[in-house]
């Protein structure tokens, strides 16, 4: 019988992007739907922003990760994905809470899109207007 590794699961979101996260200790491998962390976040912006979490709280050689992540775009589900992983970690050792609650990765950012209004092109954008 094999022997059952211990996770730590976390939900992340941000703007339509939703990550389900899965945490293991290993080696410090990342993997995003199946694929390796470096070809599905090809931007360094996008990287440093999953990986944040785990470099503030000095556990990237430690811990394997696993995301599937799906909606939104390329940004959002880094955020997403940035948010599951400080969700994750807390379940994994509630002692990194302050590390984690100040850099503010606990926190779900609430900004989304907004909707479009009728009458209008988008959701401030007016038609242009004519007196004559």
């Amino acid at each position: 019988m094999a022997t059952k590794t211990i996770e730590f699961l976390g939900t992340g979101r941000r703007k339509t992007a939703i990550a389900r996260v899965r945490l293991a200790t290993g080696s410090g491998k990342i993997t995003v739907n199946g694929r390796t962390f470096e070809t599905y976040f090809p931007l360094d912006t996008q990287r440093a922003t999953v990986s944040s979490p785990l470099t503030v709280t000095s556990t990237a050689d430690k811990l394997d990760v696993r995301v599937n992540v799906t909606g939104g775009g390329p940004n959002g589900q880094a955020g997403a994905t940035r948010h599951g992983i400080a969700r994750a970690l807390l379940k994994f050792d509630a002692t990194l809470r302050p590390a984690l609650k100040a850099e503010g990765f606990l926190t779900r950012d609430p900004r989304a899109r907004e909707r479009k209004k009728y009458g209008q092109p988008g959701a401030r954008k007016r038609f242009q207007f004519s007196k004559r």
